[in-house]
């Protein structure tokens, strides 16, 4: 594996925006993370497909990252190549009732979209943070309604096969969770939508809103839920319980608004963060019996919890 060799044939080959030793704390919401090897900028399909045939030819590891608002990245960084998608995955076009949208499209873009033409559906959405391609992977929402209730069909590019169109069932769709990462790059998604009352979307969108604003630390330098809730419980409710609301570990601290939420109050290492997810998981396990499983996503090189 030589990074060198692979940045030399990657700007060859122009590709994109190349960038060596990027430090991913500048692409992460939790404002966390040590240096990719490599980070590279895709504005279209062919740049992509052809990143993706560079790197597996240098045998060089590679992860596709949006926002970084679901991502904590090890203080000692990546040693691969972190991609992410450009310009021409930003685009999206409203069709009738169907939203198709690029797998980078801001998700809060595209919610304002389709309030914007009377198309009700993704209420539920507004206030998620990150990218289209993102909420897909992690299938976001709510417990009543999530990403895959509304989505029709998802492009993904399959690395030495080309792009695969897969239709909704076709998706294993899960909590806070799905197949398609597995399956190849997200790199677009039709969104099916119905004709509503605008007044009616709105009113729903701005309850939806103000839970999140009540609920969540709107704001702050964090990673959204860290723990996936439970069958028939939350873990939010959990971790309070155990009385860890406003524990610290360093610069990390366990949300005061909402437990399930560890906030980057400034200089905290991913270090800190996942010392106090141990901590967490330790005393919620000590004093309910329950084992909490990490949502958020870990890339580098740290155990993790």
């Amino acid at each position: 594996m030589s990074v060198v060799e692979a940045e030399r044939a990657l700007r060859g080959a122009q590709v994109g925006t190349v960038r060596r030793a990027e430090p991913m704390a500048r692409h992460t919401t939790f404002r966390i993370g040590g240096p990719a090897d490599l980070f590279v900028i895709c504005d279209t399909i062919a740049e992509l497909s052809d990143t993706l045939g560079i790197l597996q030819g240098h045998e060089i590891p590679w992860t596709l990252a949006g926002r970084g608002s679901n991502l904590l990245v090890a203080d000692w960084g990546y040693r691969g190549a972190v991609l992410t998608l450009g310009r021409e995955f930003k685009a999206h076009s409203v069709e009738e009732a169907r939203i198709t949208a690029g797998a980078a499209c801001v998700l809060a873009y595209v919610v304002q979209d389709a309030f914007s033409k009377g198309l009700g559906g993704l209420e539920f959405a507004v206030g998620i943070p990150g990218t289209l391609g993102g909420a897909l992977a992690m299938n976001a929402g709510s417990r009543e309604v999530w990403m895959g209730s509304v989505t029709e069909s998802v492009t993904l590019l399959v690395p030495d096969h080309g792009l695969t169109r897969l239709r909704s069932d076709e998706v294993a769709w899960g909590y806070r969770g799905t197949d398609l990462s597995e399956r190849g790059v997200i790199v677009e998604a039709v969104i099916g939508l119905k004709l509503a009352d605008r007044d009616r979307i709105r009113s729903q969108m701005e309850a939806s809103l103000r839970r999140r604003k009540a609920t969540q630390p709107i704001g702050a330098s964090c990673a959204g839920s860290v723990f996936a809730n439970p069958p028939g419980d939350s873990a939010g409710r959990l971790i309070e319980g155990s009385g860890l609301k406003g524990t610290r570990l360093g610069g990390a601290r366990v949300s005061d608004v909402h437990a399930n939420f560890i906030v980057n109050d400034g200089g905290a290492t991913a270090a800190d963060v996942v010392g106090l997810m141990r901590k967490i998981q330790v005393t919620v396990r000590d004093t309910y019996g329950i084992g909490l499983t990490p949502e958020i996503r870990f890339l580098g090189s740290f155990d993790e919890p």
